[in-house]
């Protein structure tokens, strides 16, 4: 079997999100046990009577939390084989709004506190409890989700435009998006060089946009931007994480994995 996660104990951070639970499907795929780490518990029925998926709470801004979701695995299984870094806020566009939007000089720093500490602070910790963890044992996979916007920029112009507002106070991509995921990036070429036996491998996963019914001039926007011509689907990354997660890339390490249908070359 390509791809062979058979009897791997993974977690995933924001497993109860949109794309957290392609990731869990993903690796459920292939045989492997997840847990699926989040503030907000799901009791998903997309799992019904899967006994390799496991929901277990996690606040990945807290050292404590992580370290007892790591003991409680360990508890459970004997071990602990992969680490997706997941966990984020997001701003969505929606057909009334942009929610959770703000512009530069009006964003507050405790938004910015807020998001830095799910997405970037949060991988930061997990990492370093689970990174440990894989390294004093018998080694492991973290697979750091970024995004096309961790080597490009947003371009604000796809946004909603409001014709009842001034062209300072239109709604854009917040700052903390693009800073985070391109920090991710970093975080991945530091953990793949940090643990030199090659125990540890630690690579980066890049998607675009995926279309879940966004209004569809900002869908015609963003298709104009992509050379394929469209946005993906969210079944488009499963593969990726599957290949990522495995030996199938035992060779792979500190890699930025884009998948964005060209956007970022043009």
């Amino acid at each position: 079997m390509s791809s062979d996660l058979l009897n791997k104990v993974s977690l995933v951070t924001g497993g109860c999100g949109l794309l957290g639970q392609e990731h869990c499907e993903a690796l459920i795929e292939k045989g492997a046990i997840v847990y699926s780490g989040d503030i907000n518990l799901l009791d998903s029925k997309r799992f019904d009577n899967n006994e390799n998926y496991k929901e277990i709470y996690l606040d990945v801004t807290s050292e404590k939390s992580v370290k007892s979701v790591l003991k409680n695995i360990i508890h459970k299984e004997k071990k602990i084989d992969i680490l997706i870094n997941n966990a984020a806020i997001d701003a969505k566009v929606t057909k009334n709004k942009f929610l959770e939007f703000s512009r530069l000089e009006n964003f507050s720093l405790d938004q910015w506190n807020k998001e830095i500490a799910v997405g970037l602070t949060g991988a930061f910790l997990c990492s370093k409890v689970f990174g440990n963890y894989f390294a004093e044992h018998s080694g492991g996979v973290i697979l750091n989700i970024a995004s096309d916007l961790s080597v490009i920029s947003p371009d604000q112009r796809l946004y909603l435009r409001d014709t009842n507002l001034d062209e300072n106070k239109q709604p854009v991509k917040p700052i903390t998006y693009s800073v985070i995921k391109s920090a991710l990036v970093g975080l991945t070429k530091y953990l793949s060089t940090y643990w030199l036996d090659g125990k540890v491998r630690a690579n980066a996963l890049s998607p675009g946009g995926v279309f879940t019914k966004q209004p569809s001039d900002f869908v015609e926007k963003v298709e104009k931007l992509i050379p394929m011509g469209r946005m993906a689907n969210i079944k488009e990354y499963k593969a990726a994480v599957q290949f990522l997660c495995s030996d199938d890339s035992k060779y792979m390490t500190g890699q930025n994995i884009i998948i964005d249908g060209g956007r970022s070359v043009w």
